[in-house]
């Protein structure tokens, strides 16, 4: 899937369309921006927690667990010398300890953990603007 930016209408927003969806990002006043949108790296903290708690739910519900909800919850920024998410899961439902700790292990194992915690290559052309 193809992930795209447009100019949004404030001084710094863009709009990110995915698929059909459409997002809107942008920068906090401090650096320029109106901050009528999430900053980029909120974006990056969003899908991890996004990722987690539908990882987590579709487990769950394979296994037969009694899990009513998730909740996770992302701090993140710069932290001596790298850029640090720490994640706050609460699993909300009648579970034992072991299921407790099984969904923890598998929220290890979402998809965005895993690319975030493996080795990540980003490569960037160029292309010519039509006038």
């Amino acid at each position: 899937m193809q992930v795209t930016t447009t100019r949004g209408n404030d001084k710094l927003q863009y709009r990110i369309r995915i698929g059909k969806h459409e997002l809107i990002a942008d920068a906090p006043e401090a650096f320029g921006g109106d901050a009528s949108g999430p900053e980029p790296h909120d974006l990056l903290a969003a899908s991890l927690a996004a990722c987690t708690a539908l990882t987590v739910t579709m487990y769950a519900k394979r296994k037969g667990m009694q899990l009513d909800d998730v909740r996770v919850a992302i701090d993140h920024g710069q932290q001596d010398g790298a850029y640090e998410l720490r994640r706050h899961i609460e699993f909300v439902g009648q579970l034992s300890a072991d299921e407790r700790a099984r969904l923890l292990d598998i929220a290890n194992k979402c998809p965005v953990h895993k690319t975030l915690s493996g080795t990540i290559h980003i490569h960037t052309d160029a292309v010519q603007a039509a006038n």
